[in-house]
């Protein structure tokens, strides 16, 4: 395993990197390999040392990188475009998911879901659509369940990281939706918890449900064992849901996560289900 790559996944704790014990060897590797990449772009976008004329310099050289050996590059690119060779990753498919970075440089707040659908496919469904080729899939169908189950994915780190978001200067809750259930900025603002909030709360929830409901549908059946490692984390976030819809999306106080035996539980039953 690249070295530079297994550190960043190792040090990062993520839900994404548990995932990958459903992997081969070698493909546990590359979708290794392919996050570090997707972590380091989006820790150009949170460094809090950096200003934003310096964070747009990086992510326009990892545009150059992704394309064009160069002098001084870290260990790291080397290893993305041998990915990319290696499964035909068009470059404009990880490019989509550097503009979904750019955006938080840009935009802290979303008028209607559409604008914020764009990011959340840019963040979310394309690393999806890039992880499926490294899973291996045949029905072509399978692009769209990836990119239902990332939409689902992202909304649900929506609503769990309000709190969080907020202190970082950014609202991804969609304005519209914080009209229709007379819910102002400056309640968010003021961290207010109040029946509007629940509602919106759970308004945003049933979203992100219809998209990991839409996601389980267009799962072919003959990709079904190839998309384990993409199930597990399904699975995670589902739970994940659902634990902040029974506390009644107590956010502001709380971070919410499964704990490690929760996560063990929902890793085997995929891993068996899968065999």
């Amino acid at each position: 395993m690249k070295v530079e790559a297994a550190k960043i996944t190792r040090e990062s704790k993520s839900n994404l990197a548990l995932a990958f014990i459903s992997l081969g060897r070698e493909r546990r590797r590359d979708i290794t390999v392919f996050y570090a990449f997707c972590r380091v772009i989006d820790d150009i976008a949170d460094a809090t040392d950096l200003n934003v004329d310096e964070k747009r310099r990086r992510l326009v050289e990892w545009r150059r990188w992704l394309r064009i050996s160069m002098p001084g590059e870290p260990e790291l690119t080397r290893d993305v475009r041998g990915l990319m060779g290696k499964y035909s990753i068009a470059p404009e498919m990880l490019e989509e998911i550097i503009a979904g970075v750019e955006m938080d440089l840009d935009q802290s707040r979303y008028a209607t879901f559409g604008e914020l659908r764009v990011y959340c496919y840019r963040v979310a469904s394309a690393v999806g659509l890039v992880s499926i080729e490294i899973f291996g899939y045949r029905n072509p169908s399978c692009k769209e369940y990836a990119i239902e189950l990332g939409l689902a994915l992202q909304m649900t780190n929506i609503i769990r990281d309000v709190g969080k978001d907020l202190r970082n200067g950014r609202i991804y809750l969609p304005q519209e939706d914080m009209a229709r259930f007379d819910y102002s900025e400056r309640e968010l603002q003021d961290r207010q918890y109040n029946e509007r909030f629940v509602r919106l709360m759970e308004f945003e929830a049933a979203r992100a449900r219809q998209f990991f409901a839409r996601a389980a549908v267009l799962l072919p059946r003959e990709d079904r064992q190839s998309m384990v490692a993409a199930e597990i984390m399904g699975s995670v976030y589902r739970g994940l849901l659902r634990r902040m819809e029974l506390d009644r999306f107590r956010v502001f106080e709380k971070e919410y996560r499964l704990n490690k035996l929760e996560k063990a539980g929902r890793i085997a039953a995929k891993l068996l289900k899968s065999f």
